[in-house]
This record gives C-alpha cells, structure tokens and sequence, in this order.
C-alpha cells in the first residue's frame, strides 16, 4: 500500500490552471505596460509604495516623539 504523501505517477499530464488563451492575454498585457516590473499588478503600488511609505512615516514619528519627549525629561517610567 503506497504512502498517502507520496506523490502518485500518473501518464497524464496536469491541467494548466488557467486556460491558454487567458496566459497569452495576460502576458501582452504586462509586456505592453512601460512601468517598472514591481508596479505592473493591479494592487502593486499599495503593496510596494503606501505601505513601506506608511511604515516609514510612523517609525519618524515615533522617533520623534521618543526624542522630544528625552530632551524634555517626559513620559518618563517611575
């Protein structure tokens, strides 16, 4: 009796996933886009732009905060 994790050998090969057509279609699309490649997907600009942007103004801000809040001697823990 064969494992359940191993792989089985069949003769036939795997439907694709999508069908042709849809990956030729797909692919003249981002061939035909002149932006650079990480800005090509539909949601790329939110996960490579707004987000490192969001992440990098809220860190300057708590820095600062930390650092006025030193030269003034508050917020300090007792």
């Amino acid at each position: 009796m064969p494992s359940p994790l191993a792989p089985s050998v069949s003769s036939e090969p795997e439907p694709p996933f999508r069908p042709r057509e849809k990956l030729i279609e797909k692919q003249r699309f981002f061939q035909s886009v002149h932006k650079p490649t990480y800005l090509k997907g539909r949601y790329d600009v939110i996960t490579s732009v707004a987000i490192p942007l969001a992440l990098a103004v809220s860190s300057m801000y708590l820095v600062g905060r930390g650092i006025y809040n030193m030269s003034h001697g508050i917020g300090k823990k007792e």
